[in-house]
Order: C-alpha cells, then sequence, then structure tokens
C-alpha cells in the first residue's frame, strides 16, 4: 500500500510527545452547552410574575379590609353648610336616599339637605356596604340621577381627598336647567350628592368638605 493511502500523521519526537491528525479532533469530544441556563431564566421570569400578582393581591385586600369599616353620619353643619331638618327637605333626602337602596343593596343609608347662607342648598345621599368594584358601582349610581333629575353628561374623576377611592363630578341636564353632579366610592361607601346653582370647580371641593364630616373609618 503506497504512502497516500494511509492517513497522514507525523510520529512522536523524541521527547515522548504523542502524535498527532491532521485530520482534526474526533466530534465526540466536544462537550454541549448546558441547558440548565436557559431553564433557570424560566424559572425566574415565573418567580417574578408570582410576586408580582401576590404583591398586588395584598395591596388590594389591605384596601378592601381598610375601607370597609365605614360609617356616614349627617352633622348638623359642614362648614357654612347647615343641616335642613324642614319636612320637605326630610322628605327628599328619604326619597334619595330609597332610591340608591334599591341601586345598589346597603347596609345602611343616609340622606340630607344642607343650605348656605346663600341660599344654594346642597342635596346628599349614601350609603356603607362592602364593594368589590367601587368605580364600576358609581358610574352605575350616576345612572340614578339620570333617571330623576336629567342625563348627567361630563363626568370626569377629581382628587378624592384623604379617604382615597374614587371621586367623580359631571352635570345634569334638564329642562329645568344645568346642575352639578359629583359621588365617590370606596370598598365601604357610596354617596352623591347634587349641588344646584354650582359649578364643577365649586362641588368639586365641597364634596370633599363633606365627605371629610361624614365619612369615618374604624
Amino acid at each position: 500500500m503506497s504512502g497516500l493511502d494511509a492517513p497522514l500523521e507525523l510520529s512522536a519526537t523524541d521527547d515522548g510527545d504523542a502524535p498527532f491528525s491532521l485530520t482534526g479532533p474526533d466530534a465526540e469530544s466536544e462537550t454541549p452547552p448546558p441547558a440548565r441556563t436557559a431553564r433557570t431564566v424560566v424559572l425566574a421570569s415565573l418567580l417574578v410574575v408570582s410576586l408580582a400578582g401576590a404583591s398586588t393581591l395584598a395591596w388590594f385586600g389591605w384596601q378592601v379590609n381598610t375601607q370597609r369599616k365605614t360609617t356616614l353620619s349627617t352633622p348638623s353643619t359642614i362648614g357654612a353648610l347647615s343641616l335642613d331638618d324642614s319636612e320637605q327637605a326630610t322628605s327628599t333626602a328619604d326619597y334619595l336616599q330609597s332610591a340608591l337602596s334599591a341601586e345598589i343593596a346597603l347596609d345602611k343609608a343616609v340622606g340630607a339637605v344642607y343650605n348656605s347662607s346663600d341660599e344654594r342648598s346642597v342635596l346628599f345621599f349614601g350609603g356603607t356596604t362592602l364593594l368589590w368594584s367601587p368605580e364600576s358601582d358609581l358610574d352605575s349610581s350616576f345612572n340614578l340621577v339620570d333617571d330623576n333629575q336629567g342625563t348627567v353628561s361630563g363626568l370626569q374623576e377629581v382628587d378624592a381627598g384623604d379617604f382615597g377611592g374614587v371621586m367623580k363630578c359631571g352635570v345634569s341636564r334638564s329642562t329645568d336647567g344645568d346642575m352639578t353632579v359629583c359621588g365617590w366610592a370606596d370598598h365601604g361607601s357610596i354617596a352623591l350628592a347634587l349641588f344646584p346653582s354650582r359649578t364643577e370647580a365649586e362641588a368639586a371641593p365641597l364634596m370633599r368638605e363633606l365627605r371629610s364630616a361624614i365619612q369615618t373609618r374604624g
């Protein structure tokens, strides 16, 4: 057999080194990349998602537990407003709170009419109950005003104050004229107020003042 028929190989040198082949190393000597790294990345991502979900659930649970312990009362005075205890005012307040109770199952309902020195009244009605979706329930309660006063348009969220939750204001338009309507809702209470002859810029801070005097927690 001629020398070209055999693979080319160099012999060991005198110092004892092993021969090496010019055909390249065996494929079996290559080590495959570890799969553990990819698996670790996937598990870490799942852990992050799980922790984020648990954090959100814990925050929601804390809000519900804190806000559900709520009571509403109607003090005789709130700032410059005085409670109107006349028969007509009492009848109007009873009607409004009964209408809200028919819309949302309340544990307790309250209602009141307040007057100011400039003879502009505020009609307040609300109640307490456990609300899982405060904003959705508040939006539904504005439909109650639609049925009894006029269509509420231009609803927009405003500062809810220290109690948190959600507060919105809009304008009820009817043949009798425009009237600002504001409402708040959290996980323990919901309330609306009608503000005849007041703009939204006047009604929103007044609604926060009403809430601070009417709502308590704990």
